[in-house]
């Protein structure tokens, strides 16, 4: 199993929407034995640039799963699902 963490989750300090995502983020992480990782647009200008009007925007295994709001159904189907080669 790698080391890496399948989930992160891009926000911002003082997001209510970001607090939100990283309930749903931690409780489905919690069930499935997944990792996940935060990080801000405050500390990174590329994700400002990429992600500003979408946070909190939750990537799979680097892909972009969400933006707004986390399902948590949709995203306990996405770690169901082997990690890409």
């Amino acid at each position: 199993m790698s080391a890496e963490p399948r989930v992160t989750l891009i926000g911002k300090p003082d997001c209510h929407l970001c607090d939100a995502a990283r309930t749903v983020i931690d409780e489905v992480c919690a069930e499935t034995g997944d990792t996940y990782a935060e990080r801000s647009i405050l500390d990174d200008p590329e994700l400002a640039d990429l992600y500003w009007e979408q946070i909190p925007v939750t990537l799979v295994d680097g892909v972009q799963h969400d933006f707004w709001r986390v399902d948590a159904a949709r995203l306990r189907a996405a770690l169901a699902a082997p990690r890409p080669s």
